[in-house]
């Protein structure tokens, strides 16, 4: 299987760039946003205001989250601290829940018991115009950014199997975003013709409803990752098929992998080894050393040798084979083989090689 493209370093950069556009864009919407509200009175554009306000904040902590997940393994974190992306996007999709949909359905509803004096001039219009060409802007860049990401894989599995939720909360929050200024200009309009607030009022509780389902999505999402889900299988299928197509290796057992970062997998086996296999790459030396054999003195002295030639093979076997799979499957980090030793119908573990490939330094 070849190596996808999650694992390019530029894509991480296309993650964290689209994460910083949208942020920005946000910010100023939010500004824009309120000012036209505080203008007409519009629960409509209220709600696009706290909605803009909730995407700036949520995505400053998506920012953050990625740049602190980006520092290196110490000794207190010996993977890193990879999931710190998981825990602040969790936060985001808590904070748009709050204040994005709570906030929002509150405004909705309390306008439709209370309606508000509105009013609607060819400013609203104006700033929806603008907050659309600036939202749809940002979707595109977040949406370009996903399919760089995705490669060939379908959205839909992407979705599902993706360890990294920043890039795909920007993209989801931007589309409800898109979605939420025609809902909102949709509803302004109906209000303008009939002169009834209420069709504002339901714009309102509409918007808030589609952020809760992002919130939702995202915090369900994260969640998953926090705890450490195992890997897609398909990938890890495909670091098994490569295991046992080397030489020395018969058969796999007792498969366990997990996420460890955005994009950064853990994978641990049990491997049953060639002894014959091994033996025979000393075959030369031995024959070399056969003739020697005319004391007890010198058997001993060729038994420990071979076996320290053996223990050696075996070791460089195990660096080979996991360089050979870091290479192919660049988001593995941590490869960790065991000896699996059947016993009497039993079967025992005997640790073998416990060798985390060296953590990455941090992207800039």
């Amino acid at each position: 299987m070849a190596p996808s493209p999650l694992c390019d370093a530029s894509m991480a950069g296309k993650g964290i760039g689209a994460v910083t556009i949208a942020m920005l864009a946000n910010g100023l919407l939010t500004v824009v946003k309120f000012i036209a509200f505080l203008l007409s009175g519009s629960g409509a554009m209220l709600s696009e205001a706290i909605h803009s306000l909730a995407d700036t904040g949520n995505q400053g902590l998506l920012f953050l989250g990625i740049r602190r997940s980006e520092r290196p393994a110490d000794a207190m974190f010996h993977y890193g601290y990879g999931k710190e992306r998981f825990l602040f996007a969790l936060l985001a999709a808590v904070g748009l829940f709050v204040l994005g949909c709570g906030v929002t359905v509150y405004h909705g509803i309390a306008a439709l018991f209370h309606p508000p004096e509105l009013e609607i001039d060819w400013l609203l219009f104006a700033v929806l115009g603008f907050s659309f060409v600036v939202e749809g802007y940002v979707l595109l860049k977040a949406s370009k950014a996903v399919a760089s990401m995705r490669g060939n894989m379908p959205f839909l599995q992407f979705v599902r199997t993706s360890s990294d939720p920043t890039l795909l909360a920007v993209l989801f929050e931007d589309a409800v975003a898109c979605v939420g200024v025609v809902i909102a200009a949709l509803g302004i309009w109906l209000s303008y013709l009939t002169g009834s607030p209420v069709f504002d009022a339901i714009s309102s509780i509409l918007i808030g409803i589609l952020m809760g389902l992002v919130a939702i999505w995202l915090a369900w999402r994260n969640r998953q990752l926090i705890l450490g889900p195992a890997i897609p299988k398909e990938v890890e299928q495909g670091i098994i098929d490569l295991i046992l197509a080397q030489p020395s290796v018969t058969s796999v057992h007792d498969i366990k992998s997990r996420v460890v970062a955005a994009e950064r997998f853990l994978l641990k086996a049990e491997i049953d080894y060639d002894a014959p296999y091994l033996a025979r790459l000393h075959l030369d030396w031995v024959r070399s050393e056969i003739p020697k054999l005319d004391d007890e003195a010198s058997i001993k002295s060729f038994v420990e040798d071979f076996g320290e030639r053996l223990l050696k093979s075996l070791a460089d076997e195990i660096d080979r084979i996991e360089h050979e799979v870091g290479k192919t499957f660049p988001r593995l980090r941590h490869l960790d083989l065991e000896s699996h030793v059947e016993e009497a119908g039993s079967t025992s573990r005997r640790p073998v090689s416990s060798l985390p490939r060296t953590p990455p330094p941090p992207r800039v």
